[in-house]
Formats: structure tokens, sequence, C-alpha cells
């Protein structure tokens, strides 16, 4: 199906717009541990995080936008309707755990309303069952890598301080979180910058846009990346305060550990081309660098309501994305 340029324009901008709600709504998963030791005050974390969410396109290639443009649904079902649902399921859901400060997963909300609008056109057949295999994977398995690299990062931290006063470990630790934070802020703009990348990617090629094949045009990378800095920049404050103090009380050498696995968690998945949850892996991070003082320093109960926000994000935001897909296939007859 043809649709007009008009149209086209607005497609697109609601993409964008899902990706600065992304960043929006994951600014907190980037500058949580960063603000919550007190290394940064909130509006100099912001603006750290977003210049390194924007510069990812210079480290990163296009794997997980690849996945998400055709390794989820086939790129054969897409129309501008199924795009439609994805980006509404993706952005309603989104706003709804916004607005009660649940850090539940941008990504996977765009997973589930694709899946959800691709279903509802084309039944099961349309499923690329081996792209959602490996994603859906990823929710248990990136919050694992994460808690047990900065498990890790804690026993070397540890090792390597034996000579330090807790003086000297937080002063040199407060100068190293920037460095973390930094780091977890490109992972971040590289994967989830990506899944929109994907989704503007493959609506241009289901036009019939893109010549020499399905690839990522440079000018929908700056858009993507950029509309996910000015989102960053927007700031989350109610998901800041969750993910850097409710589930544990975080020093700069813990908050260093945190960030730093869920860093090369992202590295990893990005380079794979998996589109994981930043909001899981820096969760398990986070969980991993409490558990290693005592398990009783991380508060139990404000995890697992994140993790229950996890498993419901897919078919919560498949539910919502089958329905504006619906809608706006029947406004088209």
């Amino acid at each position: 199906m043809t649709i007009s340029f008009t149209l086209l324009v607005a497609l697109i901008g609601v993409a964008l717009l899902f990706d600065f709600l992304n960043g929006l709504h994951d600014a907190a998963n980037s500058i949580a541990t960063v603000v919550s030791t007190r290394v940064l005050k909130p509006h100099h974390a912001v603006i750290w995080a977003a210049f390194f969410n924007f510069i990812a396109f210079a480290v990163f290639d296009h794997n997980v936008a690849q996945t998400v443009g055709k390794g989820i649904v086939s790129a054969t079902v897409i129309d501008p309707q199924v795009i439609f649902g994805a980006l509404m399921g993706a952005i309603v859901w989104n706003v709804i755990t916004w607005r009660y400060g649940i850090p539940s997963s941008s990504s996977h909300a765009l997973i589930g309303g694709l899946l959800g609008a691709g279903i509802s056109k084309a039944g099961f057949d349309g499923v690329v069952w081996a792209g959602v295999g490996k994603t859906v994977g990823a929710i248990f398995l990136s919050p694992t890598v994460g808690m047990i690299l900065a498990l890790l990062l804690v026993l070397v931290v540890a090792w390597s301080s034996l000579r330090l006063t807790p003086m000297g470990v937080d002063k040199r630790y407060r100068k190293l979180q920037l460095v973390s934070a930094a780091l977890y802020s490109l992972g971040h703009g590289a994967n989830d910058a990506q899944k929109t990348m994907g989704i503007i990617t493959v609506l241009l090629y289901s036009q019939g846009l893109l010549q020499g094949g399905f690839h990522v045009p440079f000018w929908v990378v700056l858009s993507c990346q950029a509309a996910m800095a000015l989102g960053t920049m927007s700031g989350g404050w109610k998901i800041v305060h969750t993910m850097g103090s409710k589930i544990t009380r975080l020093t700069p050498a813990q908050g260093f550990c945190a960030e730093t696995g869920g860093a090369i968690t992202l590295f990893m998945a990005t380079v794979g081309g998996i589109p994981v949850s930043s909001t899981h892996t820096i969760t398990g991070a986070i969980v991993g660098v409490g558990s290693a003082r005592r398990l009783s320093a991380v508060r139990w109960n404000i995890a697992s309501r994140i993790v229950v926000a996890w498993v419901v994000t897919l078919p919560a935001a498949g539910l919502i994305g089958a329905t504006f897909y619906e809608i706006a296939a029947l406004l088209s007859r």
C-alpha cells in the first residue's frame, strides 16, 4: 500500500515522538546512579547522558535496527497501519508507565506493539520467531548478565582499593563514575535509538523508497539519535528516584560497578543485533551491587514490582498495538 507524502511524514514524526519519549522514559537508566551518588547534579547529568546518547551512531553499526526492521515481523507484512499500531502501542504503554514511575522497557513496548499489530494483520505466519526468541530471551538474560558483571566488578574494585582509605575510594570513583555513566549512555543511545531507526527504515522500505536493499539512511540515523538525546535531556525524575535510591542505596564505587556492568552488557547486545532493554540491564546491575553488600540491602519488593512490569509490557503493548492497527485499518478502507 502506497501512502501520501503527508502521511509518510506524519508516521515518521510519530516514530520520532516515540524515540523522544523513549529518551524521556529511559533517562533514569542513564543518570540514576550518578545522580543518586551526588556525583553530578540532575541537570548536569542529563546533558552528559544526552551527549553520549547522540554520538553513539559514530561507534556502533546498525545491527539492532536490522533486527527490529525485518527480524521481528516479516518486512513483507509491514505496512503503514502496522507501523502506526506498533508505535501507538509503545507510546501509550510508555506514557502509562512513566506517569506512575514504573521503570518498564520502552524497547519491549515497541516490540510488543509491533507483534500485536503484525499478528492482527497477518496472524502468526508473519512473525519471525528466531528474532522474537532472542528478544524474549534477552528479557531474562540481560539483567542476569548485568548483575553478574556488576558483582564481578565489585570484587575487582574491593581488591584494587585495599590500600585506600574510604575517602580515597570515594574520591577515585567519583571521577571514574563520570566515565561509567558516559559508557552506559553510549550503549543506551546505540541500542535504543536503533529500534526507532529500524521502524522508520522498514516503513521507507515498504513504500519502495530505499535503493540498494534494506539499509538505514544517514538522515534517519541522525534524526533518531537527536530525538533520543532531546528526550533524555527532558528527564524522568520519578523513575530516577526508583532506580537510583528505592532499589538500594549506592556509593560512587557501587554506581561505577552498576553502570560499567550495564554498559558492557549493552555493548555486547548491540554488536550482536539484540534489542535489549536498558531498564532491565541497569536494574539487574543495581541489584547485583546491592546484594554484594548483603541481600537485605536490596528492597526486593520494589525489584519484584519492576519484574512484574517487565513481564506485562510485551502483552500489554501488544494488545494496544493490535487495537490501534484495527482502528487504522478500518479508517483506511
